[in-house]
């Protein structure tokens, strides 16, 4: 059995214009399958965001080159020890867009974004009655684990935000709103878009959730539950104190879980919790109708 410390998960992201960055994606994709690094990077026009997974030597490796390219010197990586790989391939994909968004005017973080919050800041603002504290994932992220009394924005994809503010925070355009996301990379755009749409006084938690929790002086205080990650991990702890709480709920029975599971249906694959009696139960479906699907055919 592999010892923990054997492998390492990098989270990273960096807004740079990248001349030609459809070849360099496939020279990307190239350089990491002779690596032997596994997992999903997108590249654009705009820069780079990644999760790879390899062993301590692999991923140092990757590092040290990916900072050799002038572009990416200064890229920030959040590194998580694990105890195996975290994906079973590895995908270099070229986008439009690093966070798929299609915003109705061009943003760049690089010029217009909310005021970066260090961990410690951003704890204390947590704390403020006057400020708003918004959720910039999904609503099945916030579902596992979130910061308390953040706002959960009742959305599926990224995309649909900018609508989702006009209908539900348009009178809260004059009031301290600070954001979170997994790693950082969607609040980048997400406060940009907010800016665009009038509010005044926008933060984002620098480095998002994954930092928080590594901070050594927060502990990852006020965070209740897990954080949802895009990998076979699917769930990190960033509460490290004795006030961690659990705050999802099996999709079958409401009791407190926190773990995340396809429906084994194939043709539904629906993501929902679980608590261990009903995954038992239904056998890993999210239905009785999806397993009786499976069992018919």
């Amino acid at each position: 059995m592999n010892n923990p410390s054997n492998y390492q998960v990098l989270l990273y992201y960096k807004f740079v214009a990248i001349p030609d960055a459809e070849l360099f994606a496939a020279e990307h994709l190239a350089y990491c399958k002779e690596l032997n690094v596994r997992g999903r990077i997108l590249i654009a026009d705009e820069g780079i965001n990644g999760t790879v997974s390899g062993t301590i030597e692999q991923t140092e490796q990757y590092m040290r080159d990916l900072r050799s390219n002038p572009l990416f010197a200064d890229i920030v990586f959040k590194i998580d020890e694990a105890d195996q790989h975290a994906f079973p391939k590895m995908f270099v994909r070229y986008k439009k867009e690093l966070v798929t968004l299609r915003y109705d005017k061009p943003l760049d973080p690089n010029t217009l974004t909310g005021t970066h919050l260090s961990p410690k800041e951003f704890h204390d603002y947590l704390q403020r009655e006057d400020v708003i504290v918004l959720d910039g994932r999904s609503d099945y992220e916030y579902d596992l684990g979130h910061f308390r009394n953040a706002i959960r924005p009742d959305l599926k994809t990224f995309k649909e935000f900018p609508e989702w503010l006009r209908e539900n925070m348009a009178d809260m355009k004059d009031k301290p709103i600070i954001t979170y996301c997994t790693g950082g990379i969607r609040c980048e755009k997400l406060t940009g878009v907010m800016l665009s749409e009038g509010f005044k006084d926008v933060y984002q938690l620098d480095g998002g959730i994954v930092t928080y929790g590594k901070d050594e002086e927060v502990q990852g205080k006020l965070f209740d539950g897990k954080c949802y990650v895009f990998d076979e991990r699917i769930s990190v702890t960033i509460n490290r104190t004795d006030e961690a709480v659990v705050v999802g709920k099996c999709y079958h029975c409401e009791a407190p879980a926190e773990t995340y599971i396809n429906c084994a249906d194939d043709t539904c694959h629906r993501q929902h919790i679980v608590c261990p009696d009903c995954e038992e139960t239904h056998h890993g479906f999210c239905s009785m109708e999806c397993e009786e699907h499976v069992t018919s055919v």
